[in-house]
């Protein structure tokens, strides 16, 4: 399989799902800016969205979207214990994490992303992420991750995205269970060496 990845971007939560589960994914760089793979390919003619994630599959087919594509590979092993079982309430559950994410935290990080955006409108979407991240620390409480005491996909994804708040001006600092989280998550040996591994990728 091969997973189109951009360093630092949301593609991080899927590197880390598979990494996780002892998964052999073969890694491709896209540079979000020219929208061109290292190789000179236009990454359009991939993926005409040009956005990442994107698996592509031994046979071709491709899966976008960090939700799906997370619960695609952790399937791959589910002994992994990284998604429950298909049809499940605790699957519906990750789902609905997994949804919560994308929709309330990860889009209302995305004009802080963008230079464009009116300063006033930023400091609007900071707001807005604020009482979002006071809810999702208050659904943490005292728990080690989202799900209870056994790390899952919604917590990759979660982690990838509060890993944005210091360089776009989201201080985690008032929110400690987070600071606590992040720490945790981040001393994971697959969280580790997946971030590791865009870091020596992203000049």
């Amino acid at each position: 399989m091969k997973l189109y990845y951009a360093p630092g971007a949301c593609s991080l939560s899927p590197h880390i799902v598979s990494r996780e589960a002892g998964l052999e994914l073969e890694l491709i760089r896209v540079d979000l800016k020219s929208h061109k793979l290292t190789d000179g390919t236009d990454y359009y003619t991939i993926n005409p969205h040009g956005y990442v994630p994107l698996l592509v599959l031994d046979d071709g087919t491709q899966l976008a979207e960090g939700p799906a594509i997370v619960q695609y590979l952790a399937d791959q092993k589910p002994e992994s214990g990284l998604a429950p079982p298909a049809g499940t309430l605790p699957r519906y559950q990750l789902q609905s994490l997994l949804n919560s994410i994308s929709t309330e935290i990860h889009k209302g990080f995305s004009p802080l992303f963008n230079p464009a955006v009116p300063d006033d409108y930023k400091r609007m979407a900071r707001d807005k992420l604020a009482q979002r991240l006071t809810v999702m620390e208050q659904r943490l409480g005292h728990q080690a991750f989202l799900t209870g005491d056994r790390f899952s996909a919604a917590d990759a994804y979660f982690y990838t995205v509060l890993s944005w708040g210091p360089k776009l001006g989201v201080d985690l600092a008032r929110w400690p269970r987070l600071v606590s989280y992040v720490e945790r998550v981040d001393a994971r040996p697959a969280v580790r060496a997946a971030r590791e591994f865009e870091a020596s990728r992203a000049a």
